[in-house]
């Protein structure tokens, strides 16, 4: 069913530049393209698996949870997006389910199934091949992230999970199933890219995955020589992960910067407790910091509870979406190569019916060239908002974001907010040579734009509330 329904959607309508791979640009290296040279900023979301479907036999049939899936691809597109990460090792995608080192094209076909429905809808899927912790069947201390089918009880090449990365055996088994994977998907230009794992630091035990990664990723860069290759650390919430993430950050073969970053209360870095902008917008310019010659992404963010015991307990109260909101533009105007990419797709996004969102950050940034333009990111002074900007060759792009609202102010304590009025932004010598520019305002909540005027470095911003967007472009 799952290959029958995958053929029907890939003769549908597809995006204009679908035949085409993402790349590094060879103009900026911290943007993306595609290889035709045309910009790609990726606006979408952490979908790790289909929707779960309610009724019809429990959470539904597989052709039920893709048609599910379609619906929600639909949505994504139809606002903007051009990107979701799926786990294949999730059990719906996972090849791998009844012996290590067996693959079963039946069960790819969901994969195949996937594929032609973001194809149908332009968008791209980064493909996380791995996201298990541990092997050991004996008392595992988080069953999702227990692969046992590697132990040696259970018919596998290892005893711990320290000797399966270390294990020349395992690791030649692990490169079997990059080249099953590769021989499916080499050639598919859907494929934004290849990650090899979910936060690999989180493994239990000793295992070396530094020296894994280096192996690793030459593996993936000869399996898909023309999809971008990845690997991911976890949450970047205590100072003792900061040398990690730059030593990740700038290691060969890693194409793109990646760092995962929540609200989060029993975090120890106290940036993690505050305004979700703030600790988002933090997060890349840390990895900026290590100047990795290379694009940055928040590829993981949203709220959880403290120490991520769960979703977190506000959600249902953020009906306009700001934590997701700031997720998505925050990184994007510290210098990431795009959108931040919120996790609880299921629990917090669809919930919430928040796709819209996702729409505001497009309009936003629709037409833009980050490559071209050459962006330098940097913070412009203001008592009343948090101006980011990015300022470039042809263009000004700056989110003003009111200091004065947050998730406290408005999901723990209920206030509305404040409406704010007669602010003006100094661009001062930033806008040196932009005097005859046109400038354009966008207030993302009300998804309104309105004509400005850049006087002696200065542009007045028309009442808003929460964040509004300034565009001047010459």
């Amino acid at each position: 069913m799952a290959v029958l329904l995958g053929a029907c959607v890939a003769a549908r309508g597809e995006d204009a530049s679908a035949g085409h791979f993402v790349r590094v640009s060879p103009r900026d290296a911290r943007y993306l393209e595609t290889d035709d040279g045309r910009a790609y900023v990726p606006i979408g979301l952490n979908l790790v698996y289909p929707p779960f479907v309610k009724g019809g036999g429990g959470n539904g049939t597989d052709a039920v949870r893709l048609a599910a899936l379609d619906e929600w691809l639909g949505k994504l597109a139809a606002n903007g997006g051009n990107y979701i990460r799926v786990w294949l090792s999730n059990g719906f995608y996972e090849v791998e389910h009844e012996r290590a080192g067996q693959y079963d094209p039946e069960r790819a076909g969901q994969i195949d199934a996937m594929l032609a429905i973001a194809r149908k809808h332009g968008v791209r899927v980064k493909m996380t091949v791995e996201h298990f912790r541990e092997i050991d069947p004996v008392n595992p201390r988080q069953a999702w992230a227990t692969k046992a089918l590697h132990h040696t009880s259970r018919g596998g090449l290892a005893a711990s999970m320290e000797q399966w990365l270390d294990s020349p055996a395992a690791r030649k088994q692990f490169v079997g199933k990059l080249e099953f994977l590769a021989g499916r998907y080499r050639d598919n230009p859907t494929v934004y890219g290849w990650e090899l794992w979910n936060e690999m630091n989180a493994i239990r035990g000793k295992g070396d995955y530094l020296s894994w990664t280096k192996a690793m990723l030459p593996e993936l860069h000869r399996l898909f020589p023309r999809h971008l290759a990845m690997q991911s650390l976890g949450s970047f919430d205590t100072s003792g992960v900061r040398a990690p993430y730059r030593v990740m950050a700038t290691l060969p073969g890693n194409d793109v910067a990646q760092v995962h970053r929540y609200l989060d209360l029993g975090a120890k870095l106290e940036v993690c407790h505050g305004p979700v902008d703030v600790l988002a917008a933090d997060s890349v310019r840390e990895l900026l910091a290590a100047n990795p010659g290379r694009p940055v992404i928040l590829a993981e963010s949203g709220a959880v509870e403290p120490s991520h015991a769960g979703p977190f307990k506000l959600y249902p109260k953020d009906k306009q979406g700001i934590l997701l909101h700031d997720v998505l533009f925050a990184p994007f105007f510290a210098g990431a190569a795009g959108a931040g990419q919120c996790w609880h797709w299921d629990q917090y996004v669809h919930a919430n019916d928040l796709w819209w969102q996702f729409g505001r950050f497009a309009a936003a940034v629709k037409g833009v060239d980050p490559a071209a333009e050459a962006f330098e990111p940097l913070m412009v002074e203001h008592d009343a908002v948090r101006v980011y900007v990015l300022k470039g060759k042809r263009t000004i792009l700056a989110w003003c974001r009111d200091k004065g609202s947050d998730w406290k102010s408005e999901l723990a304590d209920g206030k509305e907010p404040a409406k704010l009025t007669a602010l003006k932004v100094a661009f001062g010598g930033h806008a040196k040579g932009f005097d005859a520019a046109k400038v354009r305002v966008y207030d993302p909540w009300a998804d309104r734009w309105t004509d400005g005027k850049l006087v002696a470095g200065e542009v007045a911003l028309p009442e808003f509330a929460r964040s509004i967007v300034v565009r001047i472009e010459r």
